[in-house]
């Protein structure tokens, strides 16, 4: 059981709720804190003052006043206007991590949502309601308002969900799982659907794929060094503490440990000189990427616990603000930097590819074939390799150098934060494949050069890729090889 304080959530945390069955439950001095912020609002709601979002209309619509007894038709209307999303749903975990998040920010306890609000929004974590929120539609400021909607839909039983490997009326799911609908009261649709859950969310997913890409790379790339004889001298320490970046040191060591008893890896002068970059240089590379994930995780978990509605309501209610912390700038810069980092893995990755099967530039055979010339082996391998690179550079472009002003140019300027996460999670799936095609291809040249001076410890990678992926003794379709080996590598 993870309790949620509004202040707390790690990375890890939201790793196992993700990822595994375990609930959540809200701290109850959060709690306490929540019912303070509530009587606030309808404090304001009775005597009929003018707040934003509680008593007036939204964005544009911010000078028109609301009659106390239309405040509740106010925010079931600002979430059916709102829930405007297109596109492919996102994954269930993203879904499933937006209520998480959601849940989370409001117990700060300066939102004024009720605690019946959150109760409802773990009731949907615990029983694994899913609300089926479309990808496209979120300029990210005033937040993610078109994909928070969505998820606000399944609390007063509108709109689908995920339940039970099904997609649903979000009525059905309630039903089934014994839940009551809400109906939204004073300011809480505005604190439902203000804020960065959806790129959040989605970037925690995208994070904690591109740590598990970036390890599986380095050790994938070990292969690559003993397929082609690498020089182990530039993994020397010294070589690493003198620049002094403590990710490339890291990644360094982390090659010499896994190659320490390799009789594959040359030292220089034995076969040449030096190495290609793209042998030479991982750690430097792999290293700086390493430090881009150390920056999005760091942005990912003050986002995580940070209050992103408006307007704020502090000191019991002395201070009602209207503010901009839904603007996901923080969050879109952190994307479009994951997105460049995970990308130059896959760069440098296809790099070493071409040197497999190119026998221009190895002494192994012609990319790999059994039989050159009769069967074109490892051949187009690269090419897909080459595509998935130049496709990563193009959603590599910053989705948060744009902006497009909205809502008759009150909010004129937005962040593209939901954007930029998204591309980033299509480039680390496209990484995952490169490296896929790069472990097949290293997998076929530590087999010509003899398996049994692989090091131990890539020994058991490659053996343990061989139950995915047998070796190649003749051209088949190798798409299924591709996919087989980037299923694994992503549930390894």
């Amino acid at each position: 059981m993870i309790r949620l304080t509004g202040n707390t959530l790690t990375v890890d945390e939201m790793k196992r709720l993700l990822y595994t069955d375990e609930h959540v439950e809200a701290c109850s001095i959060s709690m306490e804190k929540v019912k303070e912020c509530r009587e606030v609002v309808e404090r304001i709601v009775e005597e009929g003052k003018i707040v934003y979002g509680i008593t007036t209309g939204f964005g544009k619509f911010s000078d028109v006043f609301i009659q106390k007894n239309d405040v509740k038709k106010l925010q079931r209307n600002l979430i059916l206007s709102h829930a405007c999303g297109v596109g492919d749903p996102f994954p269930e975990q993203v879904s499933r991590g937006m209520l998480i998040l959601r849940a989370n920010t409001l117990l700060k306890g300066i939102s004024g949502a009720r605690p019946l609000v959150i109760e409802g929004l773990l009731a949907l974590i615990n029983h694994r309601i899913h609300p089926v929120i479309p990808q496209q539609g979120s300029l990210g400021a005033s937040g993610d308002l078109a994909p928070l909607s969505h998820l606000a839909l399944a609390l007063f039983g509108e709109g689908e969900v995920f339940y039970k490997d099904r997609r649903v009326p979000a009525t059905t799911a309630l039903n089934e799982a014994g839940l009551e609908p809400i109906d939204l009261d004073a300011k809480e649709g505005l604190a439902l659907i203000n804020g960065t859950q959806a790129m959040t969310a989605q970037g925690i997913l995208a994070y904690v794929e591109a740590e598990q890409v970036a390890h599986q790379a380095a050790l994938i790339a070990a292969m690559t060094l003993e397929g082609l004889e690498g020089i182990i001298d530039a993994f020397d320490e010294d070589v690493h503490q003198a620049r002094g970046y403590k990710e490339q040191i890291e990644i360094a060591k982390k090659i010499r440990d896994i190659l320490h008893d390799s009789q594959l890896i040359t030292r220089q002068g034995e076969l040449r000189v030096q190495d290609a970059y793209s042998l030479r240089c991982i750690p430097q590379v792999h290293g700086a990427t390493d430090q881009v994930l150390s920056y999005v995780k760091e942005k990912l978990e003050i986002e995580m616990n940070a209050a992103t509605d408006n307007p704020l309501i502090f000191d019991h209610g002395e201070k009602v603000i209207s503010c901009g912390n839904f603007h996901g700038q923080p969050i879109a810069l952190a994307m479009d930097f994951l997105k460049i980092g995970m990308a130059e893995l896959a760069n440098i990755s296809e790099r070493r590819i071409e040197r497999l099967v190119n026998p221009q530039l190895s002494d192994l055979p012609p990319f790999l074939s059994p039989e050159p010339g009769l069967q074109s082996g490892a051949m187009i391998l690269q090419y897909t390799a080459a595509s998935l690179v130049s496709e990563n550079k193009t959603l590599a472009h910053p989705a948060s150098v744009d902006s497009i002003p909205s809502s008759a140019n009150q909010e004129d300027h937005v962040s593209m934060g939901t954007i930029a996460a998204r591309h980033a999670y299509q480039i680390i799936g496209n990484v995952r494949n490169v490296l896929a095609i790069e472990m097949i291809c290293a997998m076929q040249a530590v087999e010509y050069r003899g398996t049994g001076k692989m090091s131990s410890a890539t020994s058991e990678f490659y053996h343990q890729g061989r139950e995915v992926v047998p070796s190649i003794v003749a051209d088949r379709i190798f798409s299924n090889d591709i996919e087989n080996i980037s299923e694994w590598l992503k549930n390894k």
